[in-house]
């Protein structure tokens, strides 16, 4: 709460001034587009930006880069660096950035270019950015699209210069931790999922005479799963997927301990599930358990995880991929004592537990930051307001 008594107290009487962007910006411009069939237009080093990378963040590059004459002959202009940009057209509508570079954009851009003894770029991009919402609202069409009249004709608070500059280290320094963390994360996730492949490379590899091996429907059961009378199990809709548990609460075809691997359908062979607890098995997933005593189906299924590419060179890939029953049946599984494979099995659970732990985390860290971030950015930017037309 210390944070909130600081961030209160500086703001406690402070005065505003609510002012359209367009009375205080040095100039609020669109952008255009190069015709798309002049190839020389295209290609060359001054980069054009599309509004689908406008996504509340700074903009450092542009995936498509236009020539002189693509500027020349075109609405496209250059715009120096530190615009506050505004999405104004489609999926992206409102949405902001700040160009850390000079670029140009198309006409689905509003290019707010502001005078830094007024108002800090920066300032303008947080007040945006929590006005999202709003911002959308005010589109018409069946995309809802904005245009820059409207940008210009936006009220925005104006504190002095310093507040704004206060307002904006506070927020950016929220920014940056969240980056700093989602890298944290990220970087422990990735060494993580390294370690556990060397790990698992290591335990599941035998030597030639180590342990002996069998094919898979000597010590297996593998059935095909099937389809519910009336696409109905226990009043939810029937999903043909079987690589996950599906949450069903009756009438079950599946007994827990089973691993699932499709059938049919590009991409989808090769992947490998597991299932603890009961579940409802669709017809184009093979359910694979252990019937022998001499191997632990949990086992089997790190086994065969570590097999995609050879479970994917038993299938036909011609025309629809399919994975028959009769290749499943005979691929070769090295068989340890029991004991072994129990240590083996604890091992690599104890790497899937940790590595799924952080690939969960790491998006609701990020939620929770970002969530901080905002009730920040609100207390901030809520200034009190005097009557004005939007």
């Amino acid at each position: 709460m210390k944070n909130q008594n600081v961030m209160e107290k500086l703001l406690e009487g402070v005065a505003v001034e609510w002012k359209a962007l367009g009375e205080v910006a040095i100039k609020i411009s669109s952008g255009g587009t190069p015709s798309t069939g002049v190839s020389e237009y295209y290609g060359g080093d001054i980069p054009w930006l599309r509004t689908q990378e406008v996504d509340f963040g700074d903009i450092w590059d542009t995936g498509v880069k236009i020539t002189d004459a693509g500027l020349k002959n075109s609405s496209a202009k250059l715009i120096p660096a530190n615009c506050v940009i505004v999405a104004m057209y489609g999926a992206t509508v409102g949405k902001i950035g700040i160009n850390k570079i000079p670029l140009t954009t198309n006409q689905a851009c509003a290019n707010i270019q502001l005078d830094e003894k007024k108002l800090h770029y920066r300032y303008v991009f947080h007040y945006l950015c929590s006005k999202y919402e709003h911002i959308k609202s005010l589109g018409a069409g069946s995309q809802t699209n904005i245009n820059a009249q409207i940008v210009k004709n936006y009220q925005i608070p104006i504190p002095t210069l310093e507040i704004q500059s206060e307002i904006v280290r506070i927020l950016d320094t929220f920014t940056e931790l969240t980056a700093e963390l989602t890298a944290e994360l990220t970087a422990e996730l990735t060494a993580r999922k390294k370690q556990y492949t060397y790990y698992r490379d290591q335990l599941l590899t035998f030597e030639e005479g180590q342990v002996e091996w069998k094919a898979l429907g000597e010590v297996c059961s593998i059935g095909v799963g099937q389809a519910p009378k009336n696409n109905k199990v226990g009043g939810y809709s029937f999903v043909n997927a079987g690589t996950t548990p599906s949450g069903y609460l009756s009438d079950y075809n599946t007994e827990p301990d089973t691993i699932t691997t499709p059938s049919r359908g590009q991409g989808g062979i090769g992947y490998v599930g597991y299932q603890s607890s009961k579940f409802w098995c669709g017809p184009l997933c093979y359910r694979i358990r252990s019937t022998s005593a001499t191997v632990l189906t949990r086992f089997l299924y790190h086994i065969m995880s570590n097999s995609k590419m050879a479970i994917i060179g038993l299938a036909n890939m011609t025309g629809v991929p399919a994975l028959n029953r009769k290749e499943l049946v005979g691929f070769p599984i090295p068989i340890p004592p029991l004991a072994e494979q129990a240590r083996i099995v604890a091992i690599l659970d104890k790497f899937d537990a940790l590595t799924n732990s952080i690939t969960e985390g790491l998006p609701r860290e990020i939620e929770l930051r970002k969530k901080q971030y905002e009730y920040y950015r609100e207390m901030l930017l809520s200034f009190p307001k005097a009557e004005v037309t939007q």
